[in-house]
């Protein structure tokens, strides 16, 4: 007890200064230390471009092999929070424009982490989900049965979501800083609706009574709050498909997500954030949509709008087309944003939850040959699934439904985010362990009133499966709601793999079409071990599942968890908020609950562990609840396999590319009209000699932009082809054609600027011998009025 005091009395001395001088000096102390801080986390965010192969590659979500990337809508991106105690547990959330996580993914992102950083982040506390963009490229998921259509694992597109899940959990970590996290929820009544009504009529209708919708309507925010700098972020859980885009659609996108996302961070831009003190109102919102609908991407350097003169079309005129020059490297081509990486961004993510039922198409579904309703219990159209599809509310374009459905969920995110009061507080937690889901032993009610024990079985996929959705029908002659298979179709199906007879009682009603989790060659054709994983933040509680829960199954696994929870006598539980974060760190389809399972529509027949799949994960994770109450450890037995060594990949590469004689990359083929004039909705488009965008992804960089004139003369970036407005489309005339063009489009929004603009082509080509060049060109310049 005397040396401190002894200490004290050295250091400090005896005057009345040396007093006040060590006051002053304890004051100091407490204002520099983050852990002296009045905020109870550090909080800190991060995103990152992970856009993949805009050519050649099939894209993941509706295994339909002619849907081929061809250019890009607007680029995708993985954005990541880390909460964590001062001095004591972490988490990181990861959200991927991606259709879903992959286990190959996770595992090297995990290796990665621990390369940098120790055991400080790993399985146990980090979540990567996907948001089910259907408009990604594929090929970057291990299990042979989610990578047939994209010819196998496509490293370009393993590589990018990889290297993009690191860099954003790095600048994540390196923004950590003091922070408060709010929370608020409320209702999104019109971005989704059940695209399976007659299996959820299925369950009890006592259950369906506590319920006002056959989906789920809610929408869960958390908002995060620097100390210093104001609002930095906010990430939300709302379930709806990301099926907005068709199963036609051509370009890279994030869909409604997606779109979502670059709306809220356009929103944040204009109105100033991340600042000190930051107030958020709605001033923004009525001009950021009053006209177009299509918010502004835009260089801050561009000028105040001008009126247009005579002069200035006559200056715009003088500027024709500059012809390719080759790039000595492919710097030039960042995006408008990088450039004020020394700034704190704000980052935005729309996350998904139990959307397995839910669909964006919130018009209904129709026969496409007569306009009438589809059939209500199989989903066809004269016995015929191809013809029934499910009607956007921009219907018949899939991009104004894409930007509405967008819309919707980024003007509740707003609301929530503006009106955003109850504080999180309280620890920081976690709990994770891995699953055999092809054998797990499962306690279920027994018809006599007591308890009987069933297994999941092996994975397999229903003859409704290959029916597919209103989202994205099927073909042949399947049809949802198949209970009896076809004997064909069994034929073509054993010539894979037949099904024995436990497998086939095991899996009953579900007729099986494809025995997935019994067929190893070349290597696993479907997953067996799963992750499962809480993460708690304060009052917050996400349920990190590897799949798409439907509407009921996600309300019975939230409740079930929610009840082990708040059953805690310390009351610490008590104002729980619990979302199901779906489609995390890998996936294995659907998740149905066991009277939906029974009606066998799609995704009955793609819940691939059997009937009794649901309960199995509401046992598993009641463990996990249990024990997180219990401060209690969950040991683990298994770890999922590591196949990147056994991949097999038959897309073959680019070999060459090549131009007309006399014509160079970046040369006009078609160009915007001499002397032109644009009113703003309108679209200007120009056509470049390219080559194949998978000699270099571009990451963070562009293929399209869009410049102003200055007053100086100067051509200053406007928007790029991560703005709504700008699409990058690419093509060859033939298929295996050396010759490839960029086609630029600009809708040119209702608030650009006006002025002369002109559209420029970055991209790289690939000689037969040689390295790797990259290129630019532009068109003419052109007035905007």
């Amino acid at each position: 007890m005397m040396e401190p005091s002894c200490l004290r009395y050295h250091v400090c001395g005896s005057g009345s200064r040396m007093i006040w001088l060590c006051f002053f000096l304890v004051l100091v102390l407490q204002s520099c230390s983050p852990a002296l801080s009045d905020s109870p986390y550090l909080v800190g965010m991060g995103s990152y471009d992970i856009t993949g192969p805009a050519a050649d590659v099939n894209m993941m979500g509706y295994a339909n092999a002619e849907q081929i990337a061809s250019g890009i809508h607007f680029r995708l991106k993985a954005r990541a929070f880390i909460v964590a105690e001062p001095n004591g547990k972490r988490v990181v959330f990861v959200n991927l424009d991606a259709c879903m996580a992959s286990q190959l993914v996770t595992i090297k992102v995990l290796e990665r982490l621990k390369a940098r950083y120790g055991d400080l982040y790993n399985e146990n506390n980090v979540a990567i989900s996907g948001i089910h963009t259907h408009a990604g490229p594929g090929g970057y998921l291990q299990y042979v049965v989610y990578i047939v259509t994209s010819l196998g694992f496509v490293r370009q597109s393993f590589d990018v979501i990889v290297d993009g899940i690191e860099q954003c959990i790095v600048e994540a970590h390196n923004n950590l800083r003091p922070g408060k996290i709010y929370v608020n929820k409320g209702d999104l009544l019109d971005a989704g609706v059940n695209r399976s009504p007659s299996a959820y009529l299925n369950n009890p209708a006592e259950e369906r009574s506590k319920y006002q919708y056959n989906v789920d309507k809610e929408m869960t925010l958390i908002k995060f709050v620097d100390d210093e700098v104001g609002p930095v972020g906010s990430f939300n859980w709302f379930a709806t498909h990301g099926t907005s885009m068709s199963r036609t659609n051509s370009l890279i996108s994030g869909d409604n997500k997606g779109a979502a996302a670059r709306f809220m961070e356009d929103w944040a831009e204009q109105n100033g954030m991340p600042k000190r003190g930051a107030h958020v109102t709605n001033d923004g919102l009525e001009s950021l949509h009053k006209m177009s609908g299509l918010p502004r991407r835009v260089s801050s350097i561009i000028p105040e709008p001008n009126e247009i003169t005579d002069d200035l079309v006559q200056l715009a005129s003088s500027y024709e087309a500059s012809g390719g020059r080759r790039l000595s490297g492919s710097s030039i081509t960042r995006r408008i944003r990088s450039n004020q990486q020394n700034k704190p961004k704000f980052v935005s993510a729309f996350c998904q939850s139990n959307c397995g039922d839910v669909s964006p198409n919130v018009m209904g579904t129709f026969c496409i040959d007569t306009g009438l309703p589809c059939d209500f219990n199989h989903s066809t159209c004269n016995g015929k699934n191809e013809l029934c599809y499910g009607r956007g509310p921009g219907y018949p374009d899939e991009f104004e439904s894409t930007r509405i459905i967008g819309d919707r969920q980024f003007l509740k995110a707003v609301d929530l985010f503006n009106s955003a009061s109850e504080e999180i507080q309280g620890r920081v937690e976690y709990r994770h362990t891995y699953l055999d889901f092809s054998q797990l032993e499962v306690n279920v009610p027994s018809s006599t009133g007591g308890e009987q024990v069933v297994k999941t079985c092996p994975a397999a996929m229903g003859f409704a499966f290959a029916a597919g959705t209103t989202d994205g029908p099927g073909a042949f002659d399947f049809k949802q709601g198949d209970v009896k298979g076809n004997p064909f179709w069994r034929l073509v199906r054993n010539l894979l793999k037949t099904p024995g007879k436990e497998q086939v009682e095991c899996q009953a009603p579900k007729p099986i079409l494809l025995d997935t989790g019994e067929m190893k060659e070349p290597y696993d054709w479907a997953p067996a071990i799963l992750p499962i994983q809480i993460i708690r933040i304060g009052q917050m509680v996400i349920l990190c599942v590897p799949g798409e829960f439907t509407t009921m199954a996600g309300r019975r696994l939230r409740d079930a968890v929610k009840e082990v929870l708040t059953s805690d006598s310390s009351g610490e539980f008590n104002d729980i908020h619990v979302v199901l974060a779906g489609l995390t760190n890998t996936y294995s389809q659907y998740v149905t609950t066991f009277e939906e399972y029974q009606i066998q529509r799609y995704e009955g027949a793609s819940t691939l562990y059997g009937p009794h799949t649901l309960s199995a994960y509401i046992q598993e994770f009641q463990k996990l609840a249990t024990a997180m109450v219990a401060n209690k450890e969950i040991p683990t037995n298994f770890q999922p396999p590591d196949m990147l060594d056994k991949q097999i990949g038959l897309l073959p590469g680019v070999m060459f590319d090549s131009t007309p004689p006399g014509v160079k990359f970046g040369d006009i083929s078609s160009d915007v009209p001499a002397s032109s004039t644009f009113r703003k909705g309108s679209t200007a488009n120009a056509t470049f000699y390219s080559a194949c965008p998978r000699n270099d992804l571009l990451t963070d960089g562009t293929f399209a932009l869009v410049e102003k004139l200055d007053g100086s003369n100067n051509w200053v970036p406007a928007y790029d082809d991560d703005d709504w407005s700008l699409r990058f489309k690419w093509s060859r005339p033939a298929k295996f054609s050396s010759r490839s063009f960029a086609t630029l489009e600009w809708t040119i929004p209702e608030d650009a600027p006006s002025g002369v603009y002109r559209l420029r082509h970055f991209g790289a080509s690939k000689p037969l011998f040689g390295s790797i060049k990259h290129f630019t060109g532009t068109s003419r310049a052109f007035a905007v009025r």
